[in-house]
């Protein structure tokens, strides 16, 4: 793939020279910051493709960092390392804004790899999609209606995109698990409904009653208009 720009928020100093040294002999260009309020700065006022966040930082924690940088409108694609592996942290981090995590200590092509499949489902989309009075901004990352918007992590743009290129026809679960999350995710599988969830939330707010997502029963959901 394309070398990408990325952000590497890490406070040990030896993990952010090895990752930093093997993300760049994999081409990509990395920035580093060791404290989250350094961080906060950077991402503020340079683009980046992606961002590796750790949860635990010397100043502010990376769930507190993730969530200011989300409620500020940034929305590149984050992927969380943490050392804390229940499912109620990982889940936390999810809701703060994270599009994936990793626990310590991990596999070095995994993150690689899992980095890469960000950067990729923000490539390669329409520039934008309309269904009834919203539009599916993929320059902006964002659902718009009436000049309202509300941004979507990568995780929900990559759902809300395979709805919108499909709007109309059903969708299975393993379809939508498989195109959003990859063919080798070992994560819960009611991740899909969870995420249908949020964005049903993000047309709530934009006040968006002429389309929704509609639960087809035993199979997926399909994107659809509401006769009204």
């Amino acid at each position: 793939m394309q070398p990408v720009k990325l952000l590497l928020v890490e406070d040990e100093a030896q993990m952010a020279r090895l990752l930093q040294r093997g993300l760049s002999e994999e081409g990509h260009q990395v920035d580093v910051c060791s404290r989250g309020e350094d961080a906060l700065i950077q991402a503020a006022n340079v683009s980046y493709d992606a961002i590796v966040l750790d949860w635990s930082l010397p100043d502010l924690d990376g769930v507190s960092v993730l969530r200011q940088w989300r409620e500020s409108g940034l929305s590149t694609p984050v992927l969380m390392l943490t050392a804390r592996g229940s499912t109620g942290e990982k889940v936390t981090g999810l809701r703060a804004g994270a599009d994936d995590y990793l626990v310590k200590p991990f596999d070095f092509d995994e993150l690689l790899a899992r980095l890469e499949a960000l950067a990729r489902r923000g490539a390669g989309t329409n520039a934008s999609a309309q269904l009834g009075s919203v539009s599916l901004d993929a320059k902006r990352r964002c659902l718009a209606r009436s000049g309202a918007e509300v941004t979507l992590t990568a995780r929900e743009f990559a759902l809300a995109n395979e709805l919108w290129s499909h709007a109309g026809d059903v969708l299975s679960r393993s379809r939508l698990l498989s195109s959003v999350w990859g063919t080798d995710f070992d994560g819960l599988p009611n991740v899909v409904d969870v995420y249908v969830g949020y964005l049903r939330t993000k047309l709530s707010e934009l006040g968006a009653d002429d389309i929704e997502i509609a639960a087809v029963r035993g199979i997926g959901y399909r994107l659809r208009k509401v006769t009204q």
